[in-house]
């Protein structure tokens, strides 16, 4: 997984006094959990941007006083009107020590029932995946290429030995549904002499369950 770097300041002083001072000099106040006992630090709010405004997930390596921490964004919270970023919270993690992270999930392919009309509906944009620091994915692909319409594509079908799933085995990570414009066959089912197989909306097909 990609990991950004954040160069901080330890905070002397937690009060609101001092963190409103921090806010008005552009600084983000912040937290990190997870190790002996809190960290308390401030960071530039630039430093946020790659981590923040991205759909991508990242670990992240927290320089503080010349020790390096590796954390992964735990919380944050946003000014109510203004939309600036006012408190962060950073969980440590150790190479050890498996951790819990959401991560997006990256659809591929072609759908044989969207290209016959149906909608794919993606019911899970991320998925919260535990896993060794090191074997925390940038993404989850899920291909999407035999799903025909009224196909499902399960978490199951995304099993992968470097990490494990924390949802139910029968958690949709998408579908395919019907639509006014959809067809009853796909083109595979018909044969040479134009007779054509019966259609089913439900199809067993590698990585796609019922």
């Amino acid at each position: 997984m990609k990991s950004i770097s954040i160069k901080g300041s330890k905070r002397e002083s937690v009060g609101k006094k001092a963190t409103k001072a921090l806010r008005n000099a552009g600084q983000v106040p912040c937290v990190i959990y997870g190790g002996d006992q809190p960290m308390h630090f401030s960071a530039p709010e630039l430093a946020f941007k790659g981590l923040v405004y991205t759909p991508d997930a990242h670990t992240v390596d927290i320089e503080l006083e010349g020790t390096t921490y590796r954390a992964i964004l735990q919380d944050i919270q946003f000014h109510p009107v203004t939309d600036r970023i006012v408190h962060v919270d950073f969980y440590q993690i150790f190479d050890d020590k498996e951790v819990t992270m959401i991560i997006p999930v990256r659809f591929i392919g072609s759908s044989k029932g969207v290209l016959n009309g149906g909608v794919l509906r993606k019911n899970n944009r991320t998925l919260r995946i535990k896993a060794l620091p090191d074997n925390l994915p940038d993404f989850v692909e899920a291909n999407i290429t035999d799903l025909r319409i009224g196909s499902k594509l399960y978490v199951t079908a995304l099993e992968n030995e470097a990490y494990k799933f924390m949802h139910p085995d029968n958690t949709v990570v998408c579908q395919v549904r019907t639509s006014r414009n959809a067809v009853d066959l796909d083109d595979e089912d018909e044969d040479e002499d134009g007779e054509t197989t019966e259609a089913t909306e439900t199809s067993d097909v590698a990585a796609v369950k019922e």
